[in-house]
């Protein structure tokens, strides 16, 4: 991919607009609708924690649908032509960012013309993630180096075995700090869109916001006095590893979830649980469980789900990742 044109679209915190589509920041200077339009604004999410983000916002004065469809893997999946038209009669594109979405780039070559709405604005600034600049800790395991979002505090810590947290992670709906920006990015462009109902947006936002704001503060207390080791399957806790003081340790050392593990990988993650006394290995929601169950069957633990919400299912945001947390809690306290 051209490096220029993969630059000019990741980009946060400007707007750089290609030849058929924009990409749109929170701040930037949005076209407004008719006024007097009666119409719902009509917004397609990428996946499913920003379609519940959406509707959170707009609830009914948006219509808002899911463009990747249920039990298809996010990572792995590419717009057709039909895709393209359905986004097309949107008055927005909804994506998560942090190079999340890497059909984005395609959308030029499928003359999109429509607008794109990057979640991520304000998280990570102005920063370009291509590739991952890893090191490997002294167990074996790869892991991500320091990224840069402003929730906890701007300084990025690393535990003593050298686990860093997330370059180039896009994973930051996990962590509910970050969830809030992306929640606020929706609102001020449906706003700035629709201007006659701001108020509107914003206080559902706000409330929204708090709830997630209560969300933060339990996983804080419960997590508070517990260890702080844990192995994930792949690496897509990393945001949420940092908020929390917490150091994640990986089965699969990419955002790749379908990525398949060395056998030196493998006796990496059994040695480190031995020597962090770790007895569950967590999977997830959506994939084979028996690399998680072959290390534990090792280590003479059990497997846990903690789910990455790339996914709809039962219950919501909220409801799903306290259920991550009571996951955590088993694990760790």
């Amino acid at each position: 991919m051209n490096n220029q044109v993969k630059m000019a679209i990741i980009a946060i915190a400007i707007v750089i607009p290609l030849s058929s589509y924009s990409v749109w920041a929170s701040d930037s200077s949005l076209q407004i609708r008719d006024e007097n339009s009666s119409n719902k604004i009509q917004a397609i999410s990428s996946f499913y924690p920003l379609y519940e983000f959406a509707q959170k916002v707009g609830q009914d004065k948006v219509d808002v649908k899911l463009l990747v469809p249920e039990g298809v893997e996010p990572h792995d999946w590419e717009p057709t032509i039909q895709d393209v038209q359905k986004m097309q009669k949107a008055d927005f594109v909804i994506i998560n960012g942090i190079g999340f979405e890497n059909w984005v780039d395609s959308l030029e070559d499928m003359n999109y013309s429509g607008i794109v709405i990057d979640t991520s604005h304000g998280i990570i600034e102005g920063e370009i993630f291509e590739d991952h600049d890893k090191h490997e800790s002294e167990d074996g395991h790869e892991n991500e180096d320091e990224h840069g979002h402003e929730s906890k505090n701007e300084e990025e810590h690393e535990s003593e075995d050298g686990h860093g947290h997330g370059s180039g992670d896009p994973h930051i709906w996990l962590n509910p700090v970050l969830a809030k920006t992306q929640v606020q990015n929706i609102a001020d462009s449906f706003s700035k869109f629709d201007p006659n109902n701001k108020d509107f947006y914003q206080t559902n936002a706000n409330n929204y916001k708090d709830e997630l704001d209560l969300l933060d503060a339990t996983i804080k207390q419960e997590l508070s006095q517990c260890n702080r080791d844990f192995i994930a399957f792949h690496d897509a806790f990393s945001y949420f590893a940092n908020e929390y003081d917490l150091n994640q340790h990986t089965i699969i050392s990419s955002n790749d979830p379908h990525a398949e593990p060395t056998a030196k990988t493998l006796e990496n993650v059994i040695n480190t649980a031995r020597e962090l006394n770790i007895e569950i290995i967590f999977t997830e929601d959506t994939i084979d469980t028996r690399v998680s169950t072959v290390i534990a069957n090792e280590i003479g633990g059990k497997i846990l789900v903690l789910s990455p919400l790339e996914f709809g299912g039962e219950g919501n945001y909220i409801s799903r990742m306290t259920e991550n947390l009571q996951n955590l809690k088993e694990a760790l306290c």
